[in-house]
């Protein structure tokens, strides 16, 4: 089939790769424009376009896809179909209905679950156990169309909102590849969308990186998880901020051997702080980790980054910056 290509960031760009060398004819690429980066202010092209310009397709970066001359330019490309993928513009119906068989988005999630534009971290931070890919014939409303085809994969318990990104991006690419001949066929039937099942999430912001003490340790390593490897989890160490890249969770259990495995005076130091309540402290010390008490269980800090500094394990962390039980984490 002729396709136009829409996207802009890498986990599209793996699809645009996929139906290219499926053997597909992509006849244009819309992409979001070049977009200033760092002090130097020099201009850089999205992954999508970048792609693109390997494979010699043209490309089309409208401020506003909306705009009556972007349409009527759409209107004059022959394409079948319109394929979207993390594109950053929301298309009229006056695009929708432009090509023969639509337009397709590739979205990472089991929709009607997670629409929106950060469905792949979000899940992690919700503690899910699967996610997967969907396919879906656009509508006017946000990631609202019928379902065409979808494909579940497991979150591993120590995934990163990095690495699931880059398994559901793959997967995105084979499912599209797919997913095209059938839609050419008609062997896909649309399945509506469960109106009463469906969830939405926003944008990631730096904002949500901030740990609350309060929140269980499961929940707070989820959110380390998830928003590894932007916009990251953090804290406060001595009126810096402190990244957390890797953190486990601790039961009562566990923290009990650990105790028992410490000196008599640490040991005491820290079933004192564990049993204050207060929440940011650290219960105790060791070579290659510092354990935080939260509210509920205890979290085991095995990675991280002060501001200035390169991220690190704790054990070399801890060779240069001293840490004791009974130390405050937070504001």
């Amino acid at each position: 089939m002729k396709i136009v290509f829409m996207g802009t960031p890498d986990f599209a760009r793996a699809a645009l790769e996929k139906i290219i060398e499926a053997g597909h004819e992509v006849v244009l690429v819309v992409t979001q424009p070049d977009k200033p980066k760092g002090r130097s202010g020099e201009l850089q092209v999205s992954d999508v376009k970048a792609c693109a310009l390997e494979h010699n397709i043209p490309v089309f970066q409208p401020v506003k896809i909306k705009e009556a001359d972007h349409v009527a330019y759409l209107k004059s490309i022959d394409a079948d179909i319109y394929v979207v993928a993390a594109f950053g513009q929301i298309l009229s119906q006056e695009i929708l209905d432009i090509p023969r068989f639509g337009c397709v988005n590739i979205h990472a999630s089991i929709l009607p679950e997670y629409r929106g534009a950060a469905p792949i971290q979000q899940s992690i931070i919700d503690g899910k156990k699967t996610t997967g890919v969907t396919i879906m014939q656009m509508a006017a409303g946000m990631d609202t169309g019928d379902i065409l085809l979808q494909r579940e994969i497991p979150i591993d318990e120590e995934e990163t909102g990095g690495g699931l990104f880059d398994k559901l991006s793959d997967l995105g690419g084979e499912l599209i590849v797919e997913a095209l001949p059938k839609i050419e066929r008609g062997e896909l039937t649309p399945i509506p969308q469960d109106e009463a099942k469906a969830t939405k999430c926003g944008k990631l912001s730096k904002d949500m990186g901030k740990i609350d003490f309060s929140k269980d340790a499961e929940t707070i390593r989820n959110l380390v998880r998830g928003l590894n490897p932007w916009p990251s989890a953090y804290t406060y160490l001595g009126g810096k901020m402190l990244k957390i890249w890797k953190a486990k969770t601790l039961g009562e259990v566990d923290l009990g051997a650990l105790i028992n495995s410490m000196s008599p005076e640490d040991g005491s130091r820290a079933k004192e702080i564990s049993q204050s309540g207060d929440v940011g402290s650290v219960v105790a010390v060791l070579k290659d980790s510092f354990v935080v008490l939260t509210g509920g269980g205890y979290l085991k800090i095995t990675e991280v980054q002060l501001e200035g500094k390169k991220r690190m394990d704790v054990k070399a962390f801890l060779l240069g910056y001293k840490i004791s039980a009974g130390d405050k984490l937070g504001d």
